[in-house]
């Protein structure tokens, strides 16, 4: 038996629930694959290591398909202020200068995609398949049949590859990728802290990299050293008592007393880019398309934005009578996301390497930014906007005030 589908999403993670979550309750026939069952969430869990900052345009998104809930009734951490400094200029954001009461989440990123899923069950449209995985993946320039491991096939009209930076789809329609390393790891320690829960978010730039802090729910912490691959891979082989330690050493004084070192991660710091975002019946979002240096945590964010306006495209040509898989309709898509994120990309590899050497006139022309930016209100208020997700071309679900 073949089932046949208007749109199959290829991979469940928070971009690809988040596309399915926006064609529901549309006209849509809609299903989406999942390999891997996130596990339930319980108050009495440590946090997990993979975090994310989410804007408040990522909140807007959720807010309007309804899952926003899904993560406040678990667990998330607003944060009004960002800093940023390195030696003389020292830049403070705070959203009371916007007047916003916040200016972004930290979340986990099992809490943001469960409350994708939990909203899935409530639109008749969507087909949940988790977790099933796949054998094969047919594409022949029109239709794309999808061979399950239980042997099941579907097909559909439009395949959406949401399946990460090695994306399987991707590479089985012939969608090639620009690419580079940065010879850089970054390494993620989750921390109990002696201060009660903060509000705030920061980051120091030091020659050998970035040294960032992520406020959690209660007295934790996500923070986030970059490093060369030897010395990330000396840290992690450390015990957690001597990793804190080097900790305390190499840190500011802002970091506070670490009561405890609770988890450890490590990993590669890479930019990808997909050389097209669409063919004829295909679609790439989030890190299937992009993969973008995490110094900002805009990656999951511009995820959002491609799922938000991929259905917008997808539900307004079917509501023309347009063929939703044609790759004029899908180039609208394209259209809209991909030099934004390019902008994106390009700017967070302009500050890392601009901060990433110690050359005396980059070094003071880098501080003065800072300082500038300091005392320059209406710069000081474009970059808050920008690091909120509400500067250039948005999609409509991500303007806010569009509860479904």
């Amino acid at each position: 038996m073949k089932q046949k589908f208007d749109v199959l999403i290829v991979g469940g993670g928070m971009v690809g629930a988040a596309v399915a979550c926006c064609l529901g309750g549309s006209g849509l026939n809609v299903a989406i694959i999942e390999a891997q069952m996130p596990e339930a969430f319980s108050v009495d869990q440590p946090h997990d290591l993979r975090v994310s900052a989410l804007s408040i345009a990522s909140r807007n998104i959720l807010e309007a398909v309804g899952a926003w809930q899904g993560v406040t009734s678990r667990r998330f951490c607003p944060f009004k202020r960002m800093r940023v400094w390195e030696s003389v200029g020292d830049t403070t954001f705070n959203s009371d200068d916007v007047r916003a009461p916040e200016l972004g989440y930290i979340v986990e990123n099992r809490i943001t995609q469960l409350a994708l899923l939990d909203r899935l069950a409530d639109f008749s449209n969507v087909t949940l398949l988790m977790p099933q995985s796949i054998a094969k993946i047919h594409y022949d320039g029109q239709e794309s049949e999808v061979v399950m491991a239980d042997g099941r096939i579907l097909q559909a009209r439009l395949l959406v590859a949401a399946d990460g930076g090695q994306s399987h789809v991707r590479q089985a329609v012939g969608l090639g990728v620009t690419s580079w390393d940065y010879n850089q790891h970054a390494l993620v320690i989750y921390v109990e802290t002696a201060y009660p829960q903060q509000d705030i978010t920061w980051q120091r730039f030091v020659p050998s990299g970035p040294q960032a802090f992520l406020p959690l729910t209660g007295n934790y912490g996500s923070i986030v050293w970059y490093q060369s691959p030897d010395e990330v891979r000396r840290l992690r082989a450390l015990s957690y008592d001597q990793l804190k330690t080097e900790l305390l050493a190499a840190f500011p004084d802002c970091l506070g007393q670490i009561n405890q070192v609770l988890g450890v991660a490590s990993f590669p710091l890479k930019r990808q880019h997909a050389q097209s975002y669409v063919k004829q019946g295909v679609a790439l979002v989030g890190d299937a398309a992009h993969m973008i240096n995490p110094l900002a945590g805009q990656g999951v964010n511009i995820g959002l934005l491609d799922a938000a306006a991929l259905a917008e495209v997808l539900i307004d040509a079917h509501a023309r009578g347009k063929n939703i898989a044609d790759v004029s309709v899908l180039k609208r898509y394209e259209s809209m996301r991909r030099n934004e994120n390019l902008k994106m990309m390009t700017v967070m590899d302009v500050f890392y390497k601009s901060f990433s050497n110690n050359i005396l006139p980059v070094k003071v022309i880098r501080n003065l930014g800072l300082g500038l930016a300091q005392r320059l209100t209406p710069v000081r208020n474009k970059v808050m906007k920008a690091a909120m997700g509400l500067e250039g071309r948005l999609p409509k679900l991500a303007r806010g005030n569009s509860p479904r």
